[in-house]
């Protein structure tokens, strides 16, 4: 098994590439062990000392690492972690039903049709871009003009997501839909 990494904007993250199916569809963040319980990957990940994050995409595991910590010193870990993960035969979540379904928060009310079309956009044009550099933007709510989104993986705590939220994402959005004044991230 060979796997690949890739740096991401975010210095703290990089992007491991397994040359196989991480989950079948969606996106699963692990912003802590505790959250790991489930997964069996993210668990032998979150092992390696200096881990602060893990986050699945269809085909790539994102790990997010402690700040002092150099990446020469854990990525060897992590890459056998992600190795005797897929050599065991374990699932990558524990009963992987449910998982890896599209994380947009629901919105109904006088704004439906506005949110539909934010997160047809999101769909579209901004997920596939940010999945490339080992992250996820979900949809979390609209007030009055305001469109409040969820950074995960590489995204999450990158120094250049509020230039990709202000002049990126939030160009996008109100570009195509008037309605929309503001792109706010917030913390799940």
């Amino acid at each position: 098994m060979f796997i690949q990494t890739e740096s991401t904007p975010n210095p703290a993250t990089l992007k491991f590439l397994p040359g196989q199916q991480v989950l079948e569809a969606g996106t699963a963040d692990f912003p802590s062990p505790e959250a790991a319980e489930k997964s069996p990957l993210a668990r032998r990940i979150f092992a390696v000392e200096g881990v602060t994050g893990v986050f699945f995409g269809p085909d790539f595991v994102t790990v997010t690492k402690d700040e002092p910590v150099d990446w020469s010193h854990i990525k060897p870990a992590i890459l056998g972690a992600i190795m005797e993960h897929y050599q065991s035969g374990a699932p990558v979540i524990d009963g992987e039903e449910g998982h890896g379904a599209v994380a947009h928060a629901d919105h109904d009310g006088p704004d439906a049709e506005i949110v539909v079309q934010i997160k047809e956009l999101l769909d579209t044009r901004v997920r596939p871009a940010v999945a490339q550099d080992g992250g996820d933007i979900t949809f979390h709510g609209f007030d009055r003009g305001v469109v409040y989104l969820h950074m995960q993986g590489a995204c999450a705590g990158c120094p250049s997501s509020t230039l990709t939220l202000k002049m990126g994402i939030e160009n996008l959005l109100r570009h195509y839909i008037p309605e929309v004044v503001e792109v706010r991230p917030v913390a799940v």
